[in-house]
């Protein structure tokens, strides 16, 4: 009997579809983060742009892996135009709140993909998306206390530049969970 080389071709379905979706979403929050972190920059606050930019590359990575999963699954990933993003702020509190709202928002469209994979019966496409969840929480912890910090500075920026010194906010490591990322995380 001789093995086919034949691929297989996969059902379309939302959870495929919601992936899809999911990477234009996550390279979108790369280039929110990346706009975030230049005009930290550009405001000689080091430590925050520095944040950002970390951010950012998170998000691109995220991305990635959404990409190594549909390959790896045979279904073929495209790769999307990102949405506009914002770049005209005015203050640390405004650029941080936005973040925090970003990653509430992504943490719906996991839960959405979750979800989906579930109503489907995809056990495989859940399983990955648990990974998701569990950053997602992080995320949004992280930058919901950022917000507070900020609002506790009052204007300092000095203080909140302290603040991540101090704890090394977004300087974990990689996450030897993570799912791989196509071309290698960067």
């Amino acid at each position: 009997m001789a093995l086919s080389t034949k691929r297989i071709e996969r059902q379309e379905s939302r959870f495929n579809e919601l992936l899809q979706d999911q990477v234009r979403n996550e390279f979108t929050a790369s280039q929110q983060y990346i706009a975030v972190a230049v005009w930290f920059d550009s405001e000689d606050l080091p430590r925050l742009a520095a944040h950002f930019y970390r951010q950012a590359l998170e998000e691109r990575n995220h991305a990635m892996m959404i990409v190594r999963f549909l390959m790896d699954n045979d279904i073929k990933p495209t790769i999307p135009a990102t949405e506009s993003v914002r770049n005209d702020f005015t203050e640390t509190r405004e650029l941080v709140a936005l973040a925090l709202e970003q990653e509430r928002e992504v943490t719906e469209e996991i839960t959405t993909l979750a979800k989906a994979a579930r109503d489907e019966g995809n056990y495989i496409g859940e399983q990955f998306v648990q990974w998701f969840l569990k950053e997602q929480v992080e995320e949004v912890s992280q930058m919901s206390t950022l917000l507070t910090v900020v609002d506790r500075a009052k204007g300092n920026m000095f203080e909140v530049e302290n603040f991540l010194a101090r704890e090394g906010v977004g300087e974990h490591g990689e996450d030897p969970t993570a799912p791989p990322a196509a071309g290698g995380a960067v």
